[in-house]
């Protein structure tokens, strides 16, 4: 899709000191945690991933405020127990900062699956949706969103490949996966949406 937005702005606290996640092209890829507080009181723990040029240049340190600008990337594990969608906010750039806690999300993309509408025991529309959202060199990110009431009832009855421009935030949660043998505790992310607009051509 061309014009395609991926943009995530991120203010919050570093929750553990970055580690080394990976090497591509000789060049280190770090990982750490970003606690961003919500308007509830209500913290969601989300991962970052930066290279280590601006490591380099950004001292970054466990409880210390940073600002986070960059791309929400997607990628499949496939693991032997199953494929697992991995999602991090890709770093472009990094800077401690003093400013107040933001969480702020801009995607264009495309359904890449027909929505599923669903409702809350206490009667509250959700849709689920996944947005496909390309980037340079023939990628793209598959990306969870979740939509609620009024723009959740206008996005479900849209068709697989429908182009949408949506806002909000992204969030953790967590949930229990049972597997054959035992139940284990995972983390899910997804972007949960505010503001919705299909885009007609």
């Amino acid at each position: 899709m061309e014009n395609s937005v991926n943009t995530a702005v991120l203010c919050g606290y570093v929750a553990e000191k970055p580690t080394l996640s990976h090497e591509n092209h000789g060049r280190r890829f770090y990982r750490f945690t970003l606690e961003v507080p919500r308007l509830s009181g209500v913290c969601d723990l989300l991962p970052i991933t930066v290279g280590e040029d601006l490591l380099a240049t950004t001292l970054v340190e466990e409880g210390e405020r940073v600002l986070v600008t960059g791309q929400i990337r997607t990628f499949n594990n496939r693991a032997p127990q199953g494929r697992k969608l991995i999602i991090s906010v890709f770093a472009d750039s990094l800077s401690v900062c003093d400013e107040d806690e933001e969480n702020s999300i801009l995607l264009t993309g495309a359904l890449c699956k027909a929505p599923t509408l669903r409702r809350t025991p206490l009667g509250r529309d959700i849709c689920d949706v996944m947005l496909a959202v390309s980037r340079k060199y023939h990628r793209t990110d598959y990306i969870p969103c979740i939509l609620w009431g009024t723009v959740a009832q206008d996005v479900a009855s849209l068709p697989v490949g429908a182009k949408l421009s949506l806002r909000g935030r992204l969030q953790s949660r967590n949930y229990l996966k049972v597997l054959p043998e035992y139940t284990e505790e995972r983390t899910a992310y997804e972007v949960s949406v505010m503001e919705a607009e299909p885009i007609w051509e």
